[in-house]
């Protein structure tokens, strides 16, 4: 895909015909930052933090013992996807404390990627509730940590997160881009397929 560079780095690409704004959502240690940072062709915006001794009692770290940092505004991103669509991903942060924060972020998102931890489902439980109050739609992408339970069945998993038949669901290494990019592409289609483009 052709490019317009310039003093300031990457611009919009030539054939962008469509933007779109998309959150990408989920608890604390769901991988979100690293999503954004495996598919953006811009260099990612953060802006985390490390965990400290003063957030131990409001932070739960079940789960995510290793996690050193944390997002306390934003993650940003830009991926082009074929067909001229220009997606701008905003991660959210996934902690409660956060949650004034949601409004703010998520105006603007035509939808969601909401990212989840089969080693704790629960853990999704409040950031889904947040996306379906907020009418946007949505997909579920399952981030496959390297020790995360396979024995669950799709029926299963939709069940234990009360999930519509219509909601896409995927699996997803957020760490590998062509993976990250199936898990966006699963939410951009369920999009097109509830409000199709208007002819040109």
């Amino acid at each position: 895909m052709i490019r317009r560079t310039g003093p300031s780095g990457i611009h919009l690409p030539d054939t962008a015909r469509e933007l779109v704004k998309i959150l990408v959502a989920g608890p604390f240690g769901v991988g979100k930052t690293t999503l954004i940072d495996s598919v953006s062709e811009i260099r990612p915006l953060h802006t985390e933090e490390h965990l400290t001794e003063a957030s131990a009692t409001v932070d739960d770290l079940a789960g995510v013992r290793e996690k050193s940092t944390t997002t306390v505004a934003i993650d940003f991103g830009r991926i082009s996807l074929p067909g001229g669509i220009v997606l701008y991903l905003f991660g959210t942060p996934g902690q409660e404390r956060f949650r004034s924060l949601w409004d703010d972020i998520a105006y603007g998102a035509l939808g969601a990627l909401v990212l989840v931890d089969s080693r704790r489902i629960d853990a999704s439980f409040d950031v889904l509730g947040l996306v379906e109050e907020s009418g946007l739609p949505y997909a579920v992408a399952f981030n496959a940590f390297p020790d995360a339970p396979r024995h669950h069945t799709e029926e299963q998993l939709r069940t234990a997160l009360d999930l519509d038949a219509g909601t896409p669901m995927v699996t997803c290494d957020a760490r590998e881009r062509d993976s990250s990019i199936d898990a966006l592409l699963a939410l951009v289609q369920h999009l097109i397929d509830r409000h199709p483009p208007e002819p040109r």
